[in-house]
């Protein structure tokens, strides 16, 4: 029986496509991750996370073997720096850090956050008895924060500058910021000796600062966004989402775990803390902190179109999402953020 001709053609090229199909390597998901953390409470999830390899667990479950690195990095600026160089694939830390990358990376990579870890509020601490508010601070005066002019505690404090000395004024205390990791910090601001007096800080090193005699607190980022905002969030590149399907879902699935896992025993999750990260503290101390109500350990985004307006408003970030929305990957989109 003869073949018309173009049914020939039609049956050749279908044959063709299906060889190469079966020949073509499926493209594999990455076998070795990393993730980064920074230091203190807030970070608890992503602690529990690496403790219990549940990254892990939940790949497995999908079919993919993976290994998962962690580092703690001081500040947002250089992780982002390592999440661009593909040598991690997701970071963590503070809204401002992200809305900077979000920004930059907007129409290409397209950095987006997986969620948010928590919502806290940040503390600015000072030994320094003549400072009762930011009009007291003077060059004598050095405030440690995570990372100079990007770090959420420096978007706040610029924040808290406009509103004490005016518009166009946010960048009046710049000069008085120095980069150093909260530990470090901490134990500046407490030797009583040195040029930091202040540090604009997170829990757990904010409330054990306030524990020492001759501490207080000058201003909390509650009061100046005007109630409660996310702290610390998640992100990563659209590229590892897209050719990582499984391993960012494992991902999401962990976060979500182990946020469980806090908020259903937060002894136990103290416990867990003290263990992992070493501190001296007492599980009282601890859960004293996670049971207090201003600390909230959730994936929903809260308050960050504050900081998109503002760091929209004096340049830090040249475009600016519509919504919070734009600023997430699709999965939490059906949470109720702000």
């Amino acid at each position: 029986m003869r073949f018309p001709r173009d049914s020939f053609r039609l049956a050749a090229a279908a044959a063709a496509v299906a060889l190469f199909a079966a020949g073509a390597p499926v493209r594999a998901e990455m076998a070795e991750i990393n993730v980064a953390q920074q230091y203190g409470i807030s970070y608890l999830p992503l602690m529990i996370m690496e403790d219990q390899k549940l990254i892990e667990k939940h790949a497995k479950a999908a079919g993919v073997d993976v290994k998962v690195g962690w580092a703690k990095f001081a500040g947002g600026n250089v992780m982002n720096d390592a999440l661009l160089s593909n040598s991690l694939q997701f970071a963590s830390g503070g809204v401002g850090p992200l809305l900077t990358l979000w920004s930059r990376t907007k129409g290409n990579l397209d950095v987006k956050a997986v969620g948010a870890i928590n919502s806290m509020p940040l503390y600015l601490n000072t030994r320094n008895p003549n400072v009762k508010s930011l009009k007291d601070l003077t060059d004598k005066d050095k405030i440690a924060l995570p990372a100079v002019k990007v770090s959420i505690q420096a978007v706040t404090l610029q924040m808290a500058a406009e509103k004490e000395f005016g518009p166009g004024q946010q960048n009046k205390l710049d000069a008085l910021t120095v980069s150093m990791s909260h530990p470090d910090a901490q134990t500046a601001l407490l030797s009583g000796a040195g040029e930091i007096t202040a540090h604009f800080s997170s829990p757990p090193f904010q409330y054990q600062q306030l524990a020492k005699p001759g501490i207080r607190t000058v201003l909390s980022s509650y009061d100046v966004l005007g109630g409660p905002a996310t702290f610390n969030v998640v992100w990563t590149t659209s590229k590892f989402r897209s050719e990582n399907p499984k391993l960012y879902d494992a991902f999401v699935k962990a976060l979500d775990e182990a946020t469980a896992i806090i908020n259903k025993d937060k002894k136990a999750a103290a416990e867990a803390y003290l263990r992992i990260s070493k501190d001296k503290d007492t599980v009282a101390d601890i859960l004293a902190m996670l049971n207090d109500p201003a600390i909230v350990y959730t994936t929903t985004p809260q308050n960050v179109m504050k900081y998109v307006d503002f760091m929209n408003k004096i340049g830090s970030i040249k475009v600016k999402p519509d919504s919070w929305k734009d600023l997430f990957f699709p999965n939490i989109h059906g949470a109720a953020g702000s």
